[in-house]
């Protein structure tokens, strides 16, 4: 039996993805026409599910991104849409609105590279981040036992949430793809003994992407 699930859906095509910038919040301008798009796409297809087994609520962090697919879920399945400042990405410090690879070269690689060293001057260090974002994202999931939950998500939200429930040792090199508007699926299951244990039914599926015209590779 499934108990709770958790679906997380990263963000559509941002902006300061395509101008190839660090997305703090003082960059973050929102969604691409495309991203609204990919969002659209996802969104319809989580409702094919919601009309046999609805779900509960859509969080989205404070990112204009983030919101901006959180409100597309959220009108399309017809669900409360909540802002949760715990769903927050990274710390950028310095990095705000700079060029990736500038910062990745000042930084001699990007922030899983030298994950107990600052990327930037101010920044989170990457074992900071996945600590800190681990403890909130516990703490999102015991506050919705039993609920179906839509995530409005970064990227590295979803390593987040794979770090915690997979056990992955804080640290370790492992990583995980994730495109825009993909969607990636935790469940939660209980057997007759009553046994439990968290399921990973899908990761970074992108079926719905498919007619849409293909993002450049970088």
């Amino acid at each position: 039996m499934i108990t709770t699930e958790l679906v997380f859906v990263r963000h559509g095509q941002a902006q300061c993805n395509v101008d190839g910038l660090v997305g703090g919040p003082r960059t973050c301008t929102g969604l691409t026409n495309l991203g609204y798009e990919q969002a659209a796409q996802a969104a319809r297809r989580l409702a094919t599910e919601h009309l046999k087994k609805p779900f509960d609520i859509v969080y989205a962090g404070p990112r204009v991104r983030l919101a901006q697919t959180g409100e597309i879920i959220a009108q399309t399945l017809q669900i409360p849409l909540h802002f949760d400042n715990r769903l927050d990405g990274p710390v950028h410090g310095d990095a705000d609105g700079k060029p990736w690879d500038l910062v990745k070269t000042d930084a001699d690689g990007g922030p899983h590279a030298h994950p107990d060293t600052p990327w930037a001057p101010g920044s989170d260090t990457w074992n900071g981040y996945l600590t800190r974002a681990s403890k909130h994202l516990q703490q999102l999931i015991e506050e919705n036992q039993g609920k179906r939950i839509v995530f409005a998500a970064h990227g590295e939200t979803v390593i987040t949430a794979h770090t915690l429930l997979l056990d992955i040792p804080i640290g370790s090199p492992a990583g995980f793809t994730h495109h825009h508007a993909s969607i990636t699926r935790w469940q939660h299951h209980r057997n007759r003994l009553g046994q439990n244990r968290w399921m990973l039914d899908r990761h970074n599926d992108t079926e719905h992407l498919s007619l849409l015209t293909p993002e450049p590779t970088p």
